[in-house]
């Protein structure tokens, strides 16, 4: 019974990539279909360069019919078929140059629709796709498949169109020179056909072994980068190094095998292509001598006979090339296909002017459908008031920010922004409503000009200065190489971890948005700058709705109501000397940092 089972599991997992694999070369077919013209026009180039190209065994074998013998050498005819011979292969060279210019120009460009697809994909999945999968594996499907893919298509394209097209030309000169052996030649022809269809098949799922491993490699890569100054705080080097090693062991392992089986289909297929030459020299050699066939045909014969075999090998290498190209595909049409967010209603509305006023009414949310968080969370703020929320680590304070920015919509319940339900309005205007600060800094590869005014683009440099200026960081910009125009990575360079988040608050400053987000915005900073900074928060938070989610206490004293979290739940709210007067879990949470005073 058990082998039973494990033999209709293995006939399952079969179908599945057998359906895979069907389903991804239509999806490539329809990509390409985008430029059908280019490709009657390849394959049209494609049947001239073989045309003349067998064109030329026939012309070879004319010419030693006129070679009959010492001193019986037709000198003039023979002058003249050289001539034709060098514009032939002048004509074939010109017509195979512009048809690969023309299939790499159709490659790249179906690559670049594939990546675009994936990005803008990547663009609009739900955030809970990115929180959930590696990113190092995102990248290596939006990079590396890619590349994979189009390296096979390109051999495709270069090597499978003419291929085919030259065994069907050479079986058609040969019956019209001789039908017995070209008989022959069509007989061996399947055993070739055969072997190369039975390792592309094999070779496919070793293929798509290969880059899963490839893509968890990336992204173990992605994360002991990214985090290098853990793994080494940490010790974590060793335990690094094991985990790499495990991945490249499995990514070892699959690709010699990948590489095994399909470099055992070029000779499997040289060894029935010999066997072809050899039927060719034998039954010609035969017609020859019975005066069937003249010198000169017997060695057309032959030029074809090698001109017929080569397709197959390269045909054979293609194969298992597109099997890795299919594999690598299959990979990218997966993240394609995710499901994205919601779309927006189709009424949905612009929120121009956004007033302040936020209520949440009976929300409810969880990340994962078995483990509750948020139930039942009702606030509602008025406009211009500042709201903290507090609480233990994993109460939901990170949580309600991204309902209230809508990273993630609610499970029940609503949300509305100035009297609208924000599942209503585009994300686009409900997000610009909002400043952000986050505890984690995010910054891009460019000037340092450039990144505060990420928001505003068309912000003067005065006005860039001034928001530098209420942030604090103008001093500090000054003083490097080149000011603003200072040139800074992803990572931030040379900056500190306080001047990278003073420059997103500078970002902040300069868009001055109706409503304000600050996530421990102020984490990474000095006491004395953070109450400078914490100055010029106050005073930009004037009339303006805030959320400020903090660990420390003091930084939230003169918030209009703070919101006290423990479980996913509000189980506090009031002022500051509201809740320490209750006595309850703020007063505790206020105790335990202060206590030392």
């Amino acid at each position: 019974m058990k082998q039973i089972k494990r033999q209709k599991s293995r006939e399952n997992e079969t179908n599945f990539k057998d359906t895979l694999k069907t389903d991804t070369i239509k999806r490539v077919l329809n990509y390409i279909g985008a430029y059908r013209w280019l490709v009657l026009l390849s394959l049209l180039l494609s049947a001239v360069t073989v045309a003349l190209t067998l064109y030329m065994p026939i012309l070879i074998g004319e010419a030693v019919d006129l070679i009959t013998g010492p001193g019986k050498v037709d000198f003039s005819s023979l002058f003249r078929m050289f001539g034709t011979m060098a514009a032939i292969i002048l004509a074939a060279a010109a017509a195979q140059w512009l048809m690969n210019a023309i299939n790499n120009h159709i490659t790249y460009k179906v690559a670049m629709d594939v990546r675009d697809k994936a990005f803008c994909r990547l663009e609009i999945l739900p955030l809970k796709y990115i929180d959930s999968h590696p990113h190092g594996d995102i990248l290596s499907r939006i990079i590396t498949d890619v590349d994979q893919f189009s390296d096979g298509l390109l051999m495709g394209f270069t090597q499978l169109f003419s291929g085919a097209l030259t065994i069907v030309g050479t079986l058609i000169f040969m019956f019209s020179v001789n039908a017995f052996i070209a008989l022959v030649v069509v007989l061996v022809t399947p055993l070739s056909l055969l072997v190369a269809g039975y390792i592309a098949k094999k070779t496919f799922s070793m293929f798509q072994e290969q880059s899963e491993a490839r893509g968890e490699m990336t992204s173990l890569i992605n994360e002991v980068v990214e985090n290098e100054k853990v793994v080494q705080a940490f010790s974590y080097e060793s335990r690094a190094e094991e985990r790499f090693d495990q991945i490249n062991q499995r990514l070892e392992k699959s690709s010699l095998r990948a590489t095994f089986f399909s470099s055992i289909t070029n000779p499997a297929t040289r060894f029935v292509n010999g066997l072809v030459y050899a039927s060719v020299g034998i039954a010609g050699a035969a017609a020859a001598v019975h005066g069937l066939l003249s010198v000169g045909q017997l060695t057309s014969f032959l030029n074809y006979a090698n001109q017929y075999t080569k397709p197959f090998n390269e045909i054979s290498g293609v194969a298992t090339e597109l099997q890795n190209a299919i594999a690598s595909a299959a990979r990218v049409f997966a993240l394609i296909d995710e499901e994205p967010q919601p779309p927006e209603a189709e009424n949905a509305v612009d929120l121009k002017e956004a007033d302040g006023r936020v209520a949440l009414s009976q929300v409810a949310f969880s990340y994962q459908p078995d483990i509750s968080l948020i139930e039942d969370l009702n606030l509602t703020v008025e406009p211009g008031k500042k709201i903290a929320i507090v609480g233990p680590t994993g109460c939901g304070k990170s949580t309600v920010i991204n309902l209230l920015m809508r990273f993630y919509d609610t499970d029940k319940g609503s949300i509305q922004v100035s009297g609208c339900d924000i599942r209503q309005m585009t994300r686009r205007s409900l997000r610009a409503s909002y400043g952000m600060v986050l505890q984690e800094t995010w910054l891009k590869t460019a000037s340092i000009r450039d990144n505060i005014a990420y928001g505003r683009p068309d912000a003067s440099m005065e006005e860039i200065i001034e928001a530098a200026k209420k942030a604090h960081a103008h001093s500090f910009i000054v003083r490097m190489p080149k000011g603003y125009d200072t040139v800074i990575s992803e990572e931030g360079g040379s900056l500190s971890q306080g001047q990278k988040q003073l420059l997103c608050i500078a970002r902040i400053m300069l868009c001055q948005p109706p409503m304000l987000i600050l996530d421990e915005a102020t984490s990474s900073i000095d006491t004395r700058t953070e109450l400078m900074v914490q100055e010029a928060f106050d005073r930009m938070m004037e009339g303006r709705t805030s959320f400020i989610v903090a660990h420390r206490l003091s930084t939230i004293r003169k918030a209009d109501q703070i919101l006290v979290m423990k479980e996913g739940k509000i189980i506090e709210q009031g002022s500051h000397e509201e809740l320490l007067k209750k006595g309850g879990f703020y007063y505790e949470l206020y105790n335990s940092q202060f206590s030392a005073s």
